[in-house]
């Protein structure tokens, strides 16, 4: 893998586009650069299927005259272009319709450097024949797995990124990343039905990823799992989500707890800042300074300053999620989640996120219950984003005496986020898999809508 070329990101590109913008008229500016080079490997059935490279170099600008903003960006790096890029920017935000809460995160909350080194980048260089050899080696290993049919195609990937901000008042900051990634999926055949499944890990380090014959297996046994799905009756039982998609049951209340849905009055927690909303004891934690994870960052999108942040601490919500201009409008200070890309404003995202595990495996909840659901896959999910009335198509397997049973599938699960999130159970088995994780979560009572 080899490393972006520096040239958008050099010592004055950026910030000869802020001064050229405030030469022509901008009140304040930034300039955003992002570089990034990938390749990734496809087999099916051991031969090669697909190879895709990729170096990418662009340019994003920001402008502000007054309360009026406006964005533009670029892939093309000439100096022509970039002054077709000041002069456009300028002459839109001109244009624009006044928004109060327009501009640059205050100066008192930019972060300041050195920058910690959260050990993002992996210098290690894979060739499309290495990957083309770990991705055929998973992909063996899950068709070496009993009642597995056929293979929907092993995949393997390396890229390097790097992002750069800076601003007209001052911050100038950037940070390199790499990722790695390996996944298969098969098909598993029974009886004449067939069923899909498969495994996907990524990692910053290369080191840091499965190796091929365990995520080749575990992409096997999953498919097999699955094959010979009954459906059930419609019935209220208790219902466990698996780790690797538990997050997605969490979401919504991240979405809740966003500065935007509150200054929209759009959000079922609207009215619950300083309150229960999860189990006593319950944490939620946001750690931008996590060595080596996939969401890690030394400062977010507006050049704010990040910290480590109890979201949800024994239980009570303790703030909201925000950037500048949801802060401004609240009449509160940024939290440091401002998320952008290179063109538009910053919206809000968290960084590094997870839910801090309890004391019971995924074996232990299923023993505590007794008989109920385990979700292994969820689609479709359908949010009340005012009210928290939620419903998800999901399957799984249906357990019983504390022990799978077998698979199911056809099935809808619903209920009210904010009473299932204070009936909350968390497991032991949080896995680090990508930028937000949490462990194996069980509900009781659980409205499942089957045949």
């Amino acid at each position: 893998m080899t490393s972006p070329r520096d040239s958008a990101a050099s010592p004055d590109i950026l910030n000869d586009l802020v001064a050229a913008a405030l030469k022509a008229g901008a009140d304040a500016a930034e300039a955003v650069s992002a570089e990034r080079a990938a390749l990734s490997v496809g087999v099916r059935n051991g031969a090669l299927e697909d190879v895709e490279r990729e170096e990418s170099r662009d340019l994003g600008l920001r402008v502000f005259i007054g309360r009026r903003q406006a964005t533009v960006s670029a892939s093309d790096l000439s100096d022509a272009t970039r002054a077709r890029l000041v002069e456009r920017a300028v002459a839109m935000a001109r244009l624009a319709p006044e928004d109060p809460y327009a501009g640059l995160a205050p100066q008192d909350r930019l972060a300041r450097g050195p920058f910690p080194d959260l050990d993002l980048f992996d210098p290690s260089n894979r060739s499309a024949a290495q990957l083309e050899a770990v991705a055929a080696e998973t992909e063996a290993a899950a068709l070496a797995v009993p009642g597995v049919a056929r293979s929907e195609g092993g995949h393997a990937a390396a890229s390097s990124s790097r992002w750069r901000l800076v601003t007209s008042h001052g911050f100038d900051g950037a940070y390199h990343g790499s990722a790695f990634s390996l996944g298969v999926g098969v098909i598993a055949e029974k009886d004449g039905a067939m069923e899909r499944g498969g495994e996907h890990r990524s990692a910053r380090h290369l080191a840091d990823l499965p190796s091929p014959v365990d995520i080749g297996a575990e992409a096997g046994r999953r498919a097999v799992a699955r094959t010979g799905p009954r459906k059930i009756a419609s019935t209220t039982a208790p219902v466990i989500f698996e780790n690797r998609l538990a997050m997605q049951i969490l979401s919504p209340l991240i979405g809740a707890v966003s500065g935007p849905s509150i200054a929209r009055g759009t959000s079922f927690l609207k009215d619950r800042l300083g309150q229960s909303v999860l189990p006593k004891g319950v944490n939620l934690i946001d750690d931008p300074f996590r060595p080596r994870g996939l969401g890690s960052t030394p400062f977010d999108d507006e050049g704010v300053a990040v910290t480590r942040q109890s979201i949800i601490d024994d239980g009570v919500l303790t703030t909201w999620l925000l950037n500048s201009a949801a802060a401004a409008q609240l009449g509160l200070a940024s939290t440091g989640h401002a998320s952008r890309g290179l063109a538009g404003p910053p919206g809000v995202s968290t960084h590094s996120l997870h839910l801090e595990p309890g004391e019971r495996d995924l074996d232990g909840l299923m023993a505590d219950a007794g008989a109920g659901l385990l979700v292994t896959s969820m689609f479709g999910p359908s949010l009340n984003a005012n009210t928290g009335d939620w419903s998800a198509g999901v399957s799984g397997f249906w357990f019983d005496n504390g022990a799978l049973a077998y698979p199911v599938s056809e099935i809808t699960v619903a209920g009210k986020l904010t009473d299932l999130y204070a009936r909350m159970q968390r497991g032991s088995d949080l896995e680090f898999r990508g930028a937000n994780n949490s462990p194996s979560l069980m509900f009781d009572a659980v409205a499942i809508a089957g045949k």
